[in-house]
């Protein structure tokens, strides 16, 4: 069984991810702030691959993916980085970034090399719905890997049923519609809206990111999905000192 499924069968509330940028804040450090996240208590892990226009990136994300590529970041270096992953990492890990580098790097052998470093899915923003499901996703199928789509408090339910009929993993919950980075909207709008798509019943698993940056928003997510992603808060974090500490002190916030 896929880990990101097993992970969600196992544990159905207060689940806590935690996306950074691979190549951030060292070129060398992707392997090492997973291990020390998973030591710190996050049940699943994203990492994103940088690229150079990072549209639904807020400051933080941004400058983190651009000294990642001034650093020599790409997707031949980050797998060749992960192919020691599941010797130190045992939790569900997904690679998060936009559909250009895939395509330059070729969907089919994406979705193999993920497989080969032990990669469990891939949230790519931009690819469309229709093209992921006419011409890749029997691809991400044979490869066991969850293709994660993203939902906001515009988009239908006729979309949203579309989207638990296409997915094997869980479903992403923007908390808004703006970039990564703003707090929490904790609104009477936000709630209406988790609250909706809680009443649909879905088939898949869901989980709240942007904007979540403390243990209130983190537990206000849990109250309406599966779980919470944390992001800009948590790349912020890293920034400046001793790795180890930063991610541990940070983590301590939520566990």
């Amino acid at each position: 069984m896929n880990r990101i499924n097993q992970l969600f069968k196992e544990k159905k509330n207060n689940i806590l991810s935690i996306y950074y940028t691979a190549g951030y804040p060292g070129l060398g450090d992707t392997i090492a702030i997973a291990e020390a996240l998973q030591e710190a208590g996050a049940d699943m892990l994203e990492i994103g691959f940088p690229y150079s226009d990072p549209v639904a990136d807020g400051p933080v994300i941004q400058a983190s993916s651009k000294q990642s590529l001034d650093s020599g970041m790409d997707l031949n270096l980050l797998f060749e980085q992960l192919k020691d992953l599941r010797k130190k990492v045992s939790i569900p890990v997904l690679l998060m970034g936009y559909v250009n580098p895939v395509l330059q790097y070729g969907v089919e052998n994406f979705c193999k090399a993920c497989v080969e470093v032990g990669v469990d899915g891939c949230i790519v923003p931009d690819l469309p719905m229709y093209e992921y499901e006419e011409l890749y996703k029997d691809v991400f199928l044979d490869n066991d890997l969850c293709n994660i789509f993203l939902v906001t408090p515009q988009t239908s339910e006729e979309r949203i049923r579309k989207i638990d009929a296409l997915s094997n993993g869980f479903i992403y919950l923007l908390s808004s519609s703006a970039t990564t980075g703003k707090n929490l909207d904790v609104s009477d709008a936000t709630t209406t809206y988790f609250s909706r798509i809680a009443a649909m019943e879905l088939s898949n698993p869901t989980m709240i990111g942007f904007g979540i940056s403390s243990k209130e928003t983190f537990d206000k997510a849990c109250k309406y999905a599966n779980g919470g992603i944390i992001g800009t808060a948590f790349v912020k974090a890293i920034a400046e000192g001793n790795l180890k500490e930063s991610i541990d002190g940070f983590m301590k916030n939520f566990r």
